[in-house]
Order: C-alpha cells, then structure tokens, then sequence
C-alpha cells in the first residue's frame, strides 16, 4: 500500500492546480504545517539550552511563580485544542479508512499541530516560571500564522460547499475560534506586561508565599495541569519514601489558607449579617460560599461524564465493525467502535478529573471554615465569663466537643454539600437514560431502588442512633476506666480491683448490646448497597424479555443498563449519609450559636474611677473621696488607716460578688485595700472565700454591687499584668524552662534564682532531659509538690508589680514551704518593693506580712496589720497563736538543704523505668539484631514500607476457628456467584432464542448472590465483635492484675489511650475497612480475571499496569500513614490548647496574655491544617492515578474486544461483559489502595493492644489457703519486721536496706525523716506493692509473702497522701463492698468531721460525688479519705501525709488518741507527732533510732528536734535502741 502525503502518486486530482494553488485541498493542508515546523524549530533549541538560571532576576524558591495575564484561561484553551486536534486526526483515519492508499494531509498536519500545542503550552509554562516574557513573541508569531493557515481551510471549505454536515468542516471552524482567542490571550499578555513594542516594560515581584522558604504546600500557586493531576506531590510523596514526614518537612501554610486569615474573613462576614440580623448559615455561605459553588459545579460535570460509560459500551458493543468515508458525518464519526474507545477513555479522564477537584475544594473549604471557626471559639473563649465554667454551664468537655466534634461535623458537612445538587442531577439523567434503553420496564427497576431509598434511609438513622449509644456508654465506661487507671494504686492497696473490675465490665457488656445493634444495621446497611442493584436488573431483565418481547434486549442494551442501575444506586446510597451529616451539621451551628452568644467577662474597672497617683492635688483628692465611703462603712480606724497608706494597689468598696447572677452572693460586705509595694496575706478557714477574693479583686466573679478601683500605675484605666499561681498549679504541655519563663525573654541569672528559690533545680537533676523535658498534659508526669513550685516560679520569673499567690505552700514539706518564703517571697519579691497578695493556711508566716486580711463564711472579719489586729481583735490573735505549731524560726541549713525528696525519689525511679520502657516498645517484635546506622535506617525504612500482617494475623485469629473460614469462603463464593450472573446475562443477550431457560438460571443465580451478600455481610461484622470483645476483656484483665511498678512507669494517657481510641478502632473501623477491602480486592481481581478470559492480549498490557499500581501503592501508603500519624498528632495540641486555655483562663487573663495565647492557637491550627491538607492532597494524588489507570485498562480492554470481535468473532456479550468490568476496575481500584492504607494504620491499634497483653500479671496467689487464714486476723497488730529490704524494681537499687523492728500491739508510731529517706516504701512494703527481696514482716505470727495479695490487702488499712474520691454516691466512696450499716458509716463521718456536711447535702450519704470529687473541697477530700479508712475498722491503720490539705484548726481535732494504730510519714510529724508515744526515725531507708512518748512534749520545738538530729545523726547507730 502506497503512502504519500497526498495519497496515491497516480492520483493525478491530488496535485492539479488549475483552479489556483489555495483550491487544492492537500496544498491548504501542506501549508497548514508550516507554522506547527515553524514553532518546534524554533523553541526545540530553547528548551534544551535553558535560560533560567541567567535570565530571573527575581529570587524565589519555587518555580511556581504564575504571573501572565491569562494563565488559567491559556491552559484551558490548549486543553480543548488538544481534544479537538485528536477529534481531527481521527476524523482523518476513518474518513481515509477506505482508500487503497493512505492520503497523509487528512490526518498529519492535525498530528503536527497537537505536537505544535504541547509543545507551546510546555515552552509557556518554561518562560513564565523563569519570568523572560520576551521570548512569547515565538508564540505570538506561532498563533498568527496557525490562524491565519486555519483561516485559509474553513474558507475554502466554504467556497466548496463544505458544511455543517460533515465534520470536518466544524473541527475545521472550532480551530480557527481556538486559535483566535489563543492570538488574543498573547496580545493581553503584551497589552499587560509590555515586554516588547513598549520603552518601559512593567515590573512585577512575586507573591510572599513564594518568597518564604517555608511554603511547601503549592496547589494554590501550580498550574491546572499540576492542579488537576497534583503532579507538584510527586516530589513530596518520594521523599516520604526515603525519609519520616514531620512539620518541618510539610512546611507552612500559604497566607491566604492561614487560620488568621480565614477568621478575618469568617469575622467580616459575621459583622455584616449582625446588621441585618441574619443566622450564623448565611455568615458562613457569604464567607465560603464561592468555593462551594465551584465544588459542586465539578461534581455535576463529573456526573453528567459518568454517563459517557454506559453510552459508550453500547455504541461500542452495537457498533463493532469499521467504516470509512473521504468526507463523514459526526453520527458515521461516533459509529465507529475505535473512536468510541477512544472517546470513552478521554471522557473517563475528565470526569475523574473533574471528580477529585471536587473533592479537593469542597475538603479545602472545610478545613479552612474549621480554622476560622476554631478560631472564633478560642476569642469567645478568652472572652467568657468564669462563672459559666465554675458552675458548669459552660465545662471544659463541652468546649473541647464543639471545636473537636461540632467543627469537624461542619467541615463534614461542606465536604457532602456539592451531593446536595449533584444527587438530583445524577437520578433524573439516570432513569431517563435507563427508559431510552429499556422502556417502560426500566421504570420498574428504578422504583425498586427508589422504594428501597427510605428502607435504606430508615437503616442509616438506626445506625446513627447505634453509634450515638455506643457513644455515651463508650464515654462511662472510659470515665470508669480513667477513674480506675488513676485510683488504681488505692484499689491495690484496698484490694478493691475486683469491685472496679466488674464496674467497667458491666458498663463493656452495655455497650457490647449497643455494638451488637450497630454491627446488625452496618451488616443490612452493607447488604442493602451490594443486593438493591441485582434485584433491580433482576425485575427488570425479566420484565424486559417476558412482557415486551418485541423489545431490544442485545447485549449494548443489558450491560449498558448494567453501568446505569450501577451508577443510580451510588446517589441514593449517599443520600443517608448526606441527610445525617445536614442534621448533625444544623445542631452544630446551634451549639456554636448558643456558645458565641454566652455570656462574656465585663471589665468593671474601665468604668469605675480610678486612683491617680499624679501630684499631691490629686492625691489628696483621692484620699479625701475614698475616706469618704470609708467613713459611711466603717469606724474611725479605717479613716485613719487611708491617711497612713496613701499608696494603694487596689481597693474595693462595697463589694458583693456571686457567681451567678441567679445565685447567693459568694462574697459580701466587702471592703478591702491592697497596699502598694507590700506583702498581703489572706488567712481563713477552709471554704471561706479566700480564692474568691483574689479573683473578685482580677475581675472574674461578677459584681453585684460596689467598686473596684485600680491605681493609675497598673496602666491607664485598666489593669495591668498580675503573676498569678492558681491554688491548682496549672502547667503547659512543655518544657519546665517554658513552663517558667511562660514567653517571657529568658534571663539566665534571674532563671537560675527563681529556680534555687523554689528548689527546683534537684527536681530538674532528675528529669531525663533536665529543664528541657516536655511536661505531660496537666502535669501528669510530675508530682504535686512539683506541680506546685514550677507554678509559683512562673509568678516568680515574671517582671509584674503585682503577684498574686493562691495557698503555694499546699503541696509543699516544711522544708520547702520556708525555703520558698524566705528566698522567693520575702527575697525576691519583697525586697524589690512589689506588690505581694498571698493566700495561705500557714499563720506561722503572719508575722512577715505587711497587712492581713482574715476572713469568714465569705466576709470580711478583719483587716490591718498584725499589731493592729492584737490590739483590736484579742480573740481572734489568740485563736491564731494557738494555731501556730511553732515561731516563725528559721530552720538551720542542713534541714533546709535536703538533697532530695520522696517526690523526687519518684520521678526518678518513673522516669528511669519509662525510658527503658520506650527503648523496649521501639523494638519490633520482627525486629533483627541492630547493625551499623546506616543499615538501620534502612531497615527502619523496609519496615514503614511493609504491612503489619502479623498484626493482621493476630485480629483474624481472635475471630476462632469457625468464624474465619466462613468469612473468607463466603467472600470468595459470593464474588464467583457475581461474575457468574453476569457471564450467564452474557450469553442471554446474544442468543436471541431461548428467554425462558436463561431467565430461571439468571434468576436463580441472582437470589443466591443476594443471600451471599447478607452471608458475608453479617460474617465480616459478627467477627469483629468477637475480636473485640476478647481484645478488650484480655486488655482489662491484664491491666487490673498488672503490679504498680507498670502504672509509674508507663504514662496513664498511653493506657488509657489503648481503651479508648484503639478499642474504638477495633469496634467500630476495622470490620467496615476489612469488608470494603475485601469487596474492593475481590470485584478488581475478578474483573481483570474476566477482561481477560475474554481478551487474552489484555494480558499484555496488564503487566506494566500493575507494576506502575504496585509502586504507586507503596509510595502512597508510607506517606499516608505518616501523613494521617501528623493529622492526628497535630490535632492533640491544638485540642490540649483549647483545654489548657480553659483551666488556665484566669491565670492567662491575669498576666494579659490572651495576645500570646491567641499567636500559640492559629500556630496550632495552622499545623493541623496543613497537615489535613497535605493528607487530602495525598489521597487525590493516589485517586488520580488509579483512576487514570483505570481509563487506560478501559481503552485497552476496547481496542482489544473490538479487535476480537472483528477478527475472532468474539460474541458482543462477551464484549460488553468485558468492558463492563473494566469500568468496575476503574471505580475500585483506587479504593483498594485507600482501605489498604487505612488497614496498615487501624492494625497498628491491634498492635499496640497485644503489646500490653505481654504485661505480667501480679501473682495474686499465697502459700496460705483461706482455711489456714485466721479469720480476724490481724486481731493484736504485733508486727516483726526482720532484715527487710525493699526496692521498686529489679534493675534499681534498695530503697529500704536491712530494716530490722518490732512493734507491739497496741502502740501508736510515728515514722518520720528527711524526705525521700524510704518512709512511704517502708508504708508500701506492709502490702506487698514493692519487690521485698531479702527479709520478711510478720503480722500476727505469719509471713505476709504466704498470704494471697487480696487477703493480706483487705485486712490492712492506709490513707494516702493525695486524696482519691470516685464517683457515684458518698456510700459507694465510703464502702464500695457493702459491708457496713448506715449507723457505721454516720460514726466514721462524725469522726472525720463530716457528718454535718454530709446531712446538709439532698440525699446524705446517697448523695452525688463528681468525677474525681471536685464538688468537694481538697480538705473535704482528705477528710472523706479518713472516713473511709475508719469505716474498715482493722488493727493496722497506715496514715501517709492524710493531713496535707487540711488546715490546723481541723487537724487540731484529731488529738485524741483512737483504737487504731498509726503510722504517721513526712512532715506530718511536727504537727502531729506530739500526740503519739513512740516515734521513729527513718534515715536513708534504714531504721537508726526511737524515742519513747516521755520526750513527746519537747518535740513540739523545732529548734529542739533540729539539735536532736544533728546529735543523733552524728552517733550512726544501725539498729533500733
């Protein structure tokens, strides 16, 4: 066969030019070729050379500067001319298809120009990154002359009576327009920039992102190419590969993306509509709206593609013979089968295209509302009024809710919105489309679907109704849990485990009832998606072959209606879940409109006067005026008292304070000043209003009556920065050195003595990174004591006039107490003349203050010095002196300075065993021996790349030996069962005959694959509540029965982490992804196993498919999983922040350091938006390509069918068989890979649970039967402690060495010593909490080691020193095993003190405790601590520092010697030690000495007992005396 350009050489009509040159055709079509040579010889040579390092001048780190007039319109031109170009070369082929020669000008000069217009569009995008505009005028010439050429061929075309019927002349006519405009586009770029025929080209500079190094995340700045195929991620994702992804490497977030910059426009829109009063639904649509309607117009023409489908395989399946004309019509164009193919596959291109963008922008919108929003929370926040939070209108929970839940339902719900107008669209083309090709019995098949719709509808409410009580009994048995987890060493030492134990179980079996209904609807849920389309074409085939018989039921028909039903149900499954997360979205927005109008914080003293402090004029004045409401409210004293202190920091006059407005004033009558430049003291009992006060005085009760004034020297009408330390320390999630500095400029020689003021630095010696060490949530990983001092030396630090310091001394020994007093108080605060306000229950510091404030039952009872308050208030001074344990005497140094504490000895011993905890976790069970660094990088890469399948293993395993093989065989059978009905539909439609036997065999197989979907369904599901609920009852046992040394060395937020998100996990995600994993695997693997039975050359092609699938998948799956750890990571501190923010609103308020604040949250937003949004844009990168693999498995499953079907005669059902399942591989290839990587990630649960399940348990066991147990004892209480020693674990040294004692029944003992000497071990060792290695204690003649644990436990009894309420009822904290009467429980509350408080409450002893008892004061804590110790009645009563929250007055009461034995530890003894006749001395975990009760009345003096230290130190005996 001849080639030549314009066909045969014979031909002698080809080449005659007797009705002039630009008559003949292929001359018009040889010049069109010029300007496409034209263009590629020019640019070829400046492509290859380059320019760009030479020619910018402008420096920028991405080549993603975009900056041409034009750009986007340019991209979308030379898309469609691209399209258009292809249209014209394949119009050439088939008009050529019958001539014996190839006539080359048909369909060359086309290829030449899509050469041309690649080329063109690369050439653009090389110049305008580089910024060298003046190298477009190639392209300027370029798109002349191709318009001027195009121009030449329509208007010959014109003149030959070429017209609109044939094809050629409408692409010919598109041309010209295309390139037309694409010469307009280049004449604006000019008209622009004036970069040729202007003197002085236009200057411009590139936009700020991409000046800032940081910026990495570039959609927003790359072409629509790089846009729509998210080509820019390709560098990002092989990084991932060779290297963890963390904040560094996803870099910032683009300006206009930012948090503060959504607020602002989120806050414009929100001002505007207040105006007009509109609803917050309008606010958000005028502020997001744009991006919205982009999204959904996306979505529609993503749908309205999807059809191209089912067309496609009809007209291929109808049409596969090849035809061919010199001049063809558009309908003999789209009949030929190849050009479908191809059509087929640029249509599926564009609407995945079109389809991900979709997704992309409506997710980018949502993140940036949720930014906005968070941020609009977190100003309300700074804003609210305390009293909403004191008094639970408003808790920190509800407020974590709204930004954690109620933002990302919203963000959720601007996701689905695009469904909302998609959805209709997509139903009405679907059934018109099905009626076009079935008649009326498609009618019939869309009615089952639609009826089923509310069927569907109604399952997906019941499943949301599942879910929420899963929720609530999910969230009570993790509130019962944290309880347990947190009281747990109380439950050991009570031997109350069990109680607890069933506690949480019984609340498990509650939601497992809960789960067993979710696991049903998910199972129907599921079914209902997979069994609605078979039943439709069942109805409807068999309508269509028995009712209309006359009708056309060939294969174009079945398999195109097929992709249709397919293709219907899709909307109507989604429509559940769009009407859910529209209702959720709904109550969202009125829970955040509720919250935003809460009530918010007033600034009183902007109203009020103020105190000047200028000349004496006005000094005076201020005198005069505030002697004036003196003298209406009080005696002649206070008049004089305001002429003496003319200098006064703040007063109020007048002052009732509640709060809440409905409520009793907390404070009354008050009338107070606060000297400037002095130390205040505020003195009282528990409960009196001491706290109130200072708070009232910061502006956070409110105010119901009177003023506050502030002096001018705070700042002008308002008032300035106070250090405050809240009674509870309030800490950061940081460093202690942040915790300290608290954004303060870092003072070395300032910090070093805040530091040594608040004895801080052996505390810093012990943590594992020193000052560095990252402080957990709360402080979690510190003790009290610690807690406490890191606090007050934040006010320390801090450079203010004003310090506040609520009762700092709590937590605190002795020791530290007067270390801190003198060195931090008095030195470092006082002696710089600042102003000092501090709460404290310790009156033997009233003698340093300056002015007192006593109250009472939230009044004031009196105020002045102390001198004043001797001569005026006798009583009251004498009440205060026999309070005081001792004089205000400094303690010697060698007390002060003890090296460590019991705390410390904690911390240590934590932090130790938690490092070496971390090191053991790191190691992977598959995990060889460690090599040289390098092969450890890569071995720690191979194991980011591989998944978890012994992890996968242990989950199915959990399942048992039946339900594992149903669940794989009926997955298996039920695929088989589908291809099935689908090959027998096959050989229904082509033969043409026998209806009636086919449609029994069809309808069989139908009702079987529909029942194999309930089979499989209901499989999947009920093996994950089997794995669950052994998963989690293993985990429980383990953990109750695991020994104290696991809960002090492995963090309480990583257990409890294992109970609630990795259960959560395993109950509800894993059986989902397992089923559409499998579903997905299982429907690609028979569809490629059917394209090629039919086609065996698709084989082939299959190869390179699935290696570029392989390696598509392992790149993406090891970025996504690091991506989706950093969303969830970043998460965590922006939640933590919200939550931090909300204990420690009065502290940030007091400092004036919202501003800070505020900076701290849009970081963290940003954080956890940009990683959402690279997470988003990983996961459209994967979709892309898979989806584009999928188009190209298409196409070849076409060309090679319809290359079958003409030279084999493969039957046309076998044909649309074929390519109909080539679409279903292009629909679920990408979900494969999604459900994958969400596998790997959700396995890692199952993972870190089985690591704890390797926990070893206590032995509970005792060598003892309870036959052989006494069943009184210990009935006497004698004890024999002989050579004991004692350590913590077995990898740490004693902490008790060779203890050697003997106590007598009866006798009351006082164990004291330097902290951290091994008093509280000593206590520990009685219950076996610690490891005894050498020696033994006897009780009552036998050997604790031989009793069982839970025996020994019970019969013993221990207060501790931090008081652990749970909650439920007062009888429940009191005697949570039922033993005693109400009688018994009144007495022990009567002896602790509680008994009024207890009546006065509704329900008395039935009444509520919250959690960890916070609606009782910490010294009510204690004291319910001591009541229930009594309520035991045992001969052994073990008190470790009960008394540390009490004030003396209370502790004063229990003087009188009980019926118990106590054991008194710490710093207890100088205020309780008096009382008892024996104390012992414990010393560096070695009992030295003992005294008997005749020295007990001298031990009351301090100076005394320091001298008999140091005396008896020096003797070093080693034994008892």
């Amino acid at each position: 066969m001849a080639l030549a350009f314009c066909g045969d050489e014979g031909n002698s009509t080809a080449y005659n030019v007797d009705h002039g040159v630009l008559n003949n055709g292929c001359f018009v079509d040889a010049l069109n070729v010029v300007p496409h040579v034209f263009l590629l010889f020019i640019t070829f040579p400046i492509l290859f050379i380059g320019w760009g390092s030479q020619s910018s001048k402008v420096h920028i780190h991405h080549s993603t500067w975009l900056h041409f007039p034009g750009h986007n319109l340019r991209w979308i031109l030379t898309f469609i001319l691209l399209f258009v170009l292809v249209c014209e070369i394949a119009e050439g082929i088939v008009s050529d298809g019958v001539s014996e020669s190839r006539h080359l000008h048909l369909y060359m000069p086309a290829g030449m120009a899509f050469l041309a217009a690649i080329t063109s569009v690369v050439y653009y995008h090389n110049i305008e990154t580089s910024n060298f505009p003046k190298l477009l005028i190639a392209l300027l010439f370029y798109w002349t002359l191709a318009f001027i050429t195009k121009t030449i061929k329509f208007v010959k075309f014109c003149d030959n009576g070429v017209g609109f019927s044939q094809l050629r002349f409408c692409l010919t006519g598109l041309l010209v327009i295309l390139y037309g405009m694409l010469l307009a586009v280049e004449i604006n770029v000019i008209r622009v920039r004036r970069y040729v025929f202007f003197k002085t080209p236009k200057e411009v500079k590139p936009p700020e992102d991409l000046q800032d190094l940081g910026v990495r995340f570039l959609q927003p700045f790359v072409n629509l190419l790089s846009k729509g195929t998210y080509w820019w991620m390709n560098t990002f994702i092989k990084t991932a590969h060779k290297k963890p992804i963390d904040l560094k490497t996803i870099g910032k977030l683009p300006i206009a993306m930012r948090a503060l910059t959504n607020y602002i426009r989120l806050n414009e829109a929100f001002e505007a509509q207040k105006v007009c009063k509109a609803s917050i639904w309008r606010a958000l649509c005028c502020a997001f709206g744009r991006p919205l309607l982009l999204s959904s117009t996306f979505r529609i023409l993503a749908d309205l593609l999807g059809f191209a489908g089912p067309l496609c395989i009809s007209g291929i399946v109808h049409n596969t013979k090849i035809i061919g004309v010199f001049f063809i019509s558009s309908q003999e164009f789209l009949s030929n089968a190849y050009v479908l193919a191809v059509l087929l596959f640029f249509a599926l291109l564009l609407q995945r295209t079109f389809l991900q963008a979709s997704y992309y922008v409506a997710i980018e919108t949502g993140i940036n509302l949720r930014g906005a929003i968070q941020t609009k929370i977190y100003n309300k926040i700074m804003q609210l009024s305390t009293s909403n939070m004191s008094m639970g209108e408003m808790t920190a929970g509800q407020i974590c809710n709204l930004v954690a839940i109620d933002t990302n339902q919203l963000m959720w719900f601007f996701f689905l919105c695009p469904n909302l107008w998609a959805m209709p669209v997509q139903i009405i083309v679907g059934v018109l489309l099905l009626y076009y090709l079935l008649g009326i019995s498609a009618l019939i098949g869309a009615a089952v679907i639609i009826v089923l719709a509310p069927v569907q509808y109604f399952v997906a409410t019941k499943l949301s109704q599942a879910q929420r009580s899963t929720l609530e009994y999910s969230n009570e048995r993790l509130k019962k849990t944290n309880e347990m987890l947190r009281g747990i060493k109380l439950l050991k030492l009570y031997a109350w485990e069990h109680i607890f134990h069933s506690s949480v179980e019984e609340t498990r079996q509650k939601e497992m009832t809960s789960l067993k209904s979710f696991a049903l609807y998910t199972s129907i849920s599921i079914f209902m998606n997979a069994a609605i389309p078979i039943a439709a074409v069942l109805i409807t085939f068999v309508v269509h072959a028995h009712l209309t018989r006359k009708a056309d039921f060939s294969p174009s028909v079945a398999f195109a209606s097929i992709s249709l039903f397919h293709i219907l149900v899709s909307p109507l499954f989604l429509l559940s879940s769009v009407v859910r997360s529209t209702v959720k979205a709904l109550v969202s927005v009125q829970k955040l409109s509720e919250f935003l109008s809460s009530e918010e914080i007033g600034e009183e003293h902007d109203k009020s006067s103020e105190l000047r402090s200028g000349d004496n004029h006005s000094k005076y004045q201020a005198v005069v005026s505030n002697c004036l409401i003196c003298r209406k409210k009080k005696s002649a004293l206070k008049l004089v008292f305001c002429f003496l202190f003319l200098s006064t920091l703040a007063q109020i006059t007048n002052g009732f304070f509640t709060w809440t407005p409905e409520g009793p004033p907390a404070l009354s009558n008050i009338d107070i000043r606060i000297p400037q430049g002095q130390l205040t003291m505020i003195v009282g009992q528990v409960g009196c209003g001491k706290s109130s006060l200072l708070l009232a005085i910061l502006g956070e009760m409110q105010k119901i009556s009177g003023n506050i004034f502030w002096s001018r020297c705070t700042r002008k009408r308002k008032r300035g920065s106070v250090a405050y330390a809240s009674q509870k320390p309030w800490l950061l999630n940081a460093t202690v050195e942040e915790n300290i500095t608290f954004e303060s400029p870092f003072n070395k020689q300032r910090y070093k003595a805040v530091i040594d003021a608040c004895s801080l630095q052996p505390d810093i010696d012990i943590l594992p990174h020193g000052d560095q060490t990252q402080i957990g949530e709360r402080g979690i990983n510190l003790s009290g004591g610690q807690r406490q001092r890191i606090s007050v030396a934040r006010a320390l630090y801090q450079q203010t006039n004003v310090v506040f310091l609520d009762d700092p001394f709590s937590a605190l020994d002795i020791h530290l107490s007067d270390h801190l007093m003198q060195e931090g108080i008095l030195k470092m605060l006082r002696e710089d003349k600042r102003t000092i306000v501090l709460v404290t229950h310790k009156l033997q510091y009233l003698p340093h203050a300056d002015w007192i404030i006593a109250m009472k039952d939230g009044n004031i009872q009196r105020e002045g010095t102390l001198k004043d308050i001797q001569k005026s208030e006798t009583e009251l001074f004498e009440h205060w002196k026999t309070l005081m344990n001792r004089q205000d005497q400094e303690l010697e140094k060698t007390i002060i300075e003890s090296k460590t504490v019991l705390e410390r000895t904690n911390l240590r011993r934590t932090m130790y065993s938690r490092e070496a905890l971390l090191k053991d976790d790191e190691e992977d069970e598959e995990e060889v021996t460690e090599s040289d660094d390098e092969d450890n990088l890569s071995s720690v890469l191979h194991q980011r790349a591989k998944m978890p399948w012994s992890a996968c293993g242990k989950y199915l395993s959990a399942a048992g030996i039946l339900l594992l093989p149903l669940l794989v065989l009926s997955q298996l059978l039920k695929h088989t069962i589908m291809v099935a009905i689908d090959y027998c539909l096959a050989l229904w439609t082509s033969d043409d005959f026998n209806h009636s036997r086919y449609s029994k065999v069809f309808s069989i197989l139908c009702c079987l694959g529909i029942v194999l979907c309930l089979v499989t369904s209901i499989a999947v599901e009920w093996t994950g509540l089997k794995v669950t609920k052994k998963l989690h009852s293993s985990l429980l046992n383990k953990i109750i029965l695991a020994p104290m040394r696991f809960f002090e060395t492995t963090p309480l937020g990583s257990i409890l982490n294992r109970f609630s998100a990795d259960c959560n996990t395993i109950d509800q995600h894993i059986p989902a992804t397992l089923e559409c994993l499998s579903r997905s695997t299982l429907l690609c693997v028979s569809a490629l196993a059917v394209i090629s039975y039919v086609t065996p050359m698709f084989l082939i092609a299959l190869v390179p498919l699935a290696i570029m699938c392989y390696f598509i998948q392992k790149y993406f799956r090891v970025a996504s999983r690091d991506l989706q750890q950093l969303d969830d990571s970043t998460q965590l501190p922006l939640l933590s922040h919200f939550s931090e923010t909300v204990e420690g609103l009065t502290t940030i308020r007091a400092f004036r350091y919202e501003a800070k604040f505020r900076q701290k949250l849009l970081e963290y937003t940003d954080s956890n938006n940009i990683a959402s949004l690279f997470l988003t844009a990983a996961n459209r990168w994967l979709e892309v390509r898979m989806e584009y693999i999928g188009a190209c498995v298409v196409l070849i499953a076409a060309v090679t069918s319809i290359t079958s079907c003409l030279y084999n005669e493969l039957s046309s059902g076998l044909v649309g068989l074929g390519l109909t399942y080539a679409l279903m591989v292009s629909n679920y290839l990408n979900w494969m890979v999604r459900n994958l990587a969400d596998m790997e990630i959700q396995l890692g649960a199952v993972k870190r649970i089985n690591g704890l399940l390797k926990t070893e348990a206590e032995n509970y066991e005792g060598l003892l039967s309870s036959s052989q147990i006494p069943q009184n004892w210990p009935d006497r209480g004698e004890i024999q402690i002989q050579n004991l020693s004692v350590r913590y674990d077995s990898n740490l040294k004693p902490v008790l060495k060779h203890v050697n004692a003997h106590i007598s029944p009866g006798q009351k003992i006082g164990i004291c010593g330097r902290t951290g000497s091994g008093k509280s071990s000593f206590s520990l060792a009685f219950f076996r909490m610690v490891d005894t290695f050498e020696g033994r204690i006897i009780i009552d003649g036998i050997d604790i080691a031989k009793l069982p644990l839970q025996t020994l436990r019970s019969r013993l009894s221990i207060i501790l020193q931090d008081p652990i309420l749970f909650s439920g009822t007062i009888r429940f904290n009191l005697d949570p095993e039922k033993k005693c009467t109400d009688s018994m429980l009144w007495e022990a509350l009567e002896i602790a003190q509680l008994k009024h408080v207890v009546k006065a409450l509704p329900g008395g002893l039935d009444a509520i405790v919250t959690e960890g008892g916070e609606n009782f004061s910490q010294g009510q804590r204690q004291l319910f601590c001591l009541a229930r110790a009594f309520v035991r009645k045992t001969s052994i009563f073990i008190m470790d520092e009960a008394t540390a929250s009490i004030d003396m007055a209370t502790v004063n009461i229990f003087t009188s010697p009980g019926s118990c034995e106590l054991l008194l530890t710490r710093d207890t003894l100088f205020s309780l030690a008096v009382l008892f006749p024996k104390v012992s001395k414990a010393l560096e975990g070695q009992l030295r000495w003992s005294v008997k009760g005749k020295l007990a009345s001298r031990i009351m003096s301090p100076v005394w007992w320091t001298g008999q230290v140091r005396k008896l130190e020096g003797l070093k005996l080693e034994s008892r005396k």
